[in-house]
């Protein structure tokens, strides 16, 4: 699964990586949890790309309660085009969320760490995402959400954990926002080189901020 990430690049210049002119003002975070906001881009109604923020943890239209979302972080890559929670964001709703990299936890025995992992090359990428609008039908307000999609962990990341977000650079995010059915399965074997490293504990709590929390705490993985 992917529980948390960090996005600290420049949103503007990152987003116009992804085909997005304009920017917001988006805060440089090492440790973003479920339930918060994390930038993203979508089509709009005139099929432009826009850089919004999304609540992390999506709300289905049809829940009665947004409570939910604090449970529909990640969604299965195998199952999400027929789950009947996912299924109709997949056909019409897909989204890039931006990120530099991203935490997995990997067991020993009782002990968990930490790990941060990001590209090899360092830079920016997007994670394949669905995004859904809530509507409060007592208040009428309405709530943007988004999930991340993961998948089967590919040979670097599986002596860490058996799954892993899908990750996209330019031409795969391309083939994912062009709605076909197939592209999910396309893009999933198309993962950059990655790398990875132990991290502080710190990052358990997701109170923590600052760009200490990817420092190495020990021998990179490559």
């Amino acid at each position: 699964m992917c529980g948390r990430f960090a996005f600290y690049s420049p949103s503007e210049a990152t987003a116009a990586l992804f085909g997005v002119d304009g920017a917001l003002d988006v805060e440089a975070r090492y440790n973003i949890a479920p339930t918060q906001f994390v930038a993203a881009i979508r089509e709009n109604p005139e099929h432009q790309r826009e850089l919004v923020m999304l609540r992390w943890g999506l709300v289905p239209f049809w829940a009665k309660d947004p409570s939910i979302g604090n449970r529909m972080i990640n969604a299965r890559a195998e199952t999400v085009a027929e789950k009947p929670s996912y299924r109709a964001a997949f056909k019409h709703r897909r989204c890039l969320v931006l990120a530099d990299g991203y935490y997995e936890w990997h067991q020993d025995g009782d002990v968990k760490t930490p790990y941060y992992i990001s590209l090899a090359s360092g830079g920016p990428f997007a994670l394949a995402a669905l995004w859904e609008n809530w509507n409060d039908k007592e208040s009428g307000e309405s709530l943007q959400t988004t999930t991340l999609i993961t998948t089967a962990a590919n040979p670097f990341l599986e002596p860490l954990h058996h799954r892993m977000p899908v990750i996209l650079q330019p031409d795969t995010a391309k083939v994912w926002m062009s709605g076909s059915k197939d592209a999910l399965e396309a893009v999933t074997g198309q993962t950059p080189a990655l790398r990875a490293w132990p991290v502080d504990r710190r990052v358990n709590n997701a109170r923590n901020q600052g760009a200490d929390l990817i420092d190495v705490a020990g021998a990179v993985i490559r």
